[in-house]
């Protein structure tokens, strides 16, 4: 193995190293969870809500009311009463409130399913609690543990096109009131909520109105694994920086924020819960999050603790959004400055070939393919037509390579022991023959933003959410054909074909490829390792993606052999004979001469490295081992 040869590998491992520890799935060894809800801590657990037209009354009954009046103040009058529930619902979402409160008691979203079937309940009462802390002379008082009054109950149907709202009104004087807009038009899954406060000078301080949210992310997903390393708090500040909590980590976080933010969202895999400010900002926020691995039904409990500034909430100013809906990256781009952030499309340059290039020709398919396997298929086609170009300029860079190994073997055969004069040698015959190295690397680089991109959408792609194809039930999650004894590190207790069926393409792929090219030594089995270690990696990623590289691996070596018959090697062989003649004489190039000079650099510096270490001293002659009589 010469010294080239050890540097690649060695840069090899250790991309791929990096790859594994920073950017590779985290999957775990899957185990037996019990269901351990009744452990929660009992801190963050929530009060149980009150069925409809339940009369809350103070723990101790013997309470006067004029003790009573000394404990609440004159937020007395909405202490008790009844919790009726008011429902806005549209195509999309139907959404339960709580005069109680006034409050967002729950969430379905009408047109999704769980991983098992049944009607997907976003937030509910044991899942999701609110509190909204009144900063008062008497000190907080939680709004969401006080009576509102609202006009009508039951439900209210919207139809595409209208809009229904329904007003929460906790009266104290006619000219002092505390009033919840909620607001729902006819599709979608943004709830608008207006808090305003009016009269109350006397009764509240200046300090903001602490709005607390602690969701514990219900199970939704098959894979809980891959749910919780996908599941965090996002926000976004009003100096236009997105970012989040980590998504992997499986200790307790907390980031105090500074900066005032323009909104937050509770992620999980597919779907968002979230805060927006419009014309006001959200100051002082405090997320966290939190992991219990016993729990088998809650994937992460996060928290968004945020202030609201009291001198917005009294001019009237106080208008945010509640969206609660898919991470779609169609339909929460335009929900607010940069939601579309909320979907992981991957680095800044693979971010924009996803929204640029895959996203846009992912849904214009959508329009007409039904059946996303089939979808997928074609996505691949599409791409590798793209990519075409890049494809042959590759295959006449190897061509050329190969043409040139006769000449390239009896150079090494010429300076054995001499790396630099190789270089220097080769360096000159493709400078006489017009062939650049690095033409061969080039195309393949440019192809990198488009695996990479497809790399980081299909994890994240909510299209392929409980859709069918052959074997797989869920193209969003592992396909698994079979279920191991006991997990292996890494790879996980279950079996993908998908991942099988890539890994083999990628070894034939493998194989094909070194038929062409002029690879030699350790780099040559590395080829067929890197797939393995791959089938590892993706056994637990989408079944999506497995088939893409699979189908993608396929095509490219029909590609290759489709060019293949096209392209005469004894003709290139010709026309760089033809070039070697006609470029004896010819001027060398820029980037050739900077080559050389840099070879020539390198060979003057270890040749006087080499003097001034001086001659190897000869070794001294071993004594007769001389024993003692």
């Amino acid at each position: 193995m010469d010294r080239n040869q050890l540097i690649g590998i060695t840069l090899i491992f250790l991309l791929l190293f990096v790859y594994l520890q920073f950017f590779a799935p985290n999957p775990q060894p899957k185990q037996v969870m019990k269901d351990t809800a009744a452990q929660l801590d009992d801190t963050t657990r929530r009060e149980p809500a009150p069925t409809a037209g339940a009369t809350v009354r103070p723990q101790d009954d013997s309470l006067t009311r004029e003790q009573y009046r000394r404990q609440y103040g004159e937020f007395a009058v909405a202490a008790t009463g009844e919790a009726r529930e008011v429902v806005l619902e549209n195509k999309d979402i139907r959404v339960t409130l709580s005069t109680r409160g006034g409050k967002v008691q729950e969430v379905l979203l009408k047109n999704y399913k769980t991983y098992d079937g049944k009607p997907l309940l976003l937030i509910d009462p044991q899942s999701s609690t609110m509190s909204m802390r009144l900063p008062t002379s008497r000190g907080e008082m939680d709004l969401m543990n006080l009576y509102f009054t609202t006009e009508g109950t039951g439900a209210q149907v919207v139809n595409e096109g209208d809009s229904a709202r329904v007003t929460f009104r906790l009266n104290l004087s006619p000219t002092q009131y505390i009033e919840q807009v909620y607001t729902l038009r006819g599709s979608g899954f943004q709830v608008g909520y207006d808090l305003r406060l009016a009269g109350l000078d006397n009764l509240v301080t200046n300090n903001p109105v602490r709005f607390d949210w602690i969701s514990h992310l219900k199970r939704l997903e098959l894979d809980i694994e891959s749910s919780r390393i996908t599941s965090t708090v996002n926000y976004y500040t009003v100096g236009e920086e997105f970012d989040y909590l980590s998504e992997a980590s499986k200790d307790p976080e907390e980031k105090r924020l500074e900066e005032p933010l323009e909104w937050v969202s509770l992620k999980q895999k597919f779907f968002l819960s979230s805060f927006i400010a419009r014309n006001t900002v959200i100051s002082g926020a405090v997320l966290r999050s939190n992991v219990n691995e016993a729990d088998s039904n809650t994937i992460k409990t996060l928290e968004a603790n945020m202030a609201l500034p009291m001198a917005d909430l009294k001019s009237g100013k106080g208008h945010y959004d509640f969206y609660f809906g898919p991470n779609d990256f169609q339909m929460v781009k335009d929900v607010a400055d940069n939601f579309g952030r909320n979907v992981y499309l991957g680095w800044p340059v693979v971010r924009w070939v996803n929204r640029l290039v895959i996203v846009p020709i992912f849904h214009f398919l959508e329009r007409f393919i039904s059946n996303y396997g089939v979808l997928i298929i074609v996505l691949v086609l599409l791409i590798k037509t793209l990519l075409l170009p890049l494809v042959y300029k590759s295959y006449i860079a190897m061509a050329k390579m190969r043409a040139l190994k006769p000449e390239i073997d009896e150079m090494k055969a010429q300076f054995p022991d001499d790396t630099q004069k190789q270089q220097q040698e080769q360096m000159k015959l493709y400078g006489q023959v017009g062939v650049n190295p690095l033409s061969g690397c080039i195309p393949v680089l440019l192809q990198m933003p488009i695996l990479l991109a497809l790399f980081s959408l299909f994890p994240n792609l909510i299209e392929l959410r409980q859709k069918e194809f052959l074997w797989a039930t869920d193209l969003s999650t592992y396909d698994s054909i079979a279920t191991l004894p006991f997990p292996i590190y890494f790879y996980g207790s279950h079996v993908s074909l998908f991942t099988i069926l890539m890994t083999i393409s990628s070894i034939a792929y493998a194989y094909y490829n070194n038929q062409l090219t002029t690879i030699e030594g350790p780099t040559k089995t590395l080829q067929y390792i890197m797939p393995v270690m791959f089938m590892f990696i993706l056994n637990s990623l989408p079944a999506g993606l497995s088939f893409y590289y699979f189908v993608s691996n396929m095509v490219t070596i029909g590609q290759q052999l489709t060019i293949r018959r096209f392209v005469d090697d004894d003709k290139i062989r010709r026309t760089l004979e033809e070039n070697k003649v006609r470029n004896k004489d010819k001027k060398k190039s820029k980037f050739q001469q900077r080559l050389e000079d840099a070879l020539k650099q390198a060979e003057e510096a270890k040749r006087t490295s080499d003097t001034r270490k001086g001659p190897t001293p000869p070794a001294k002659p071993t004594q007769p081992n001389r024993t003692k009589k």
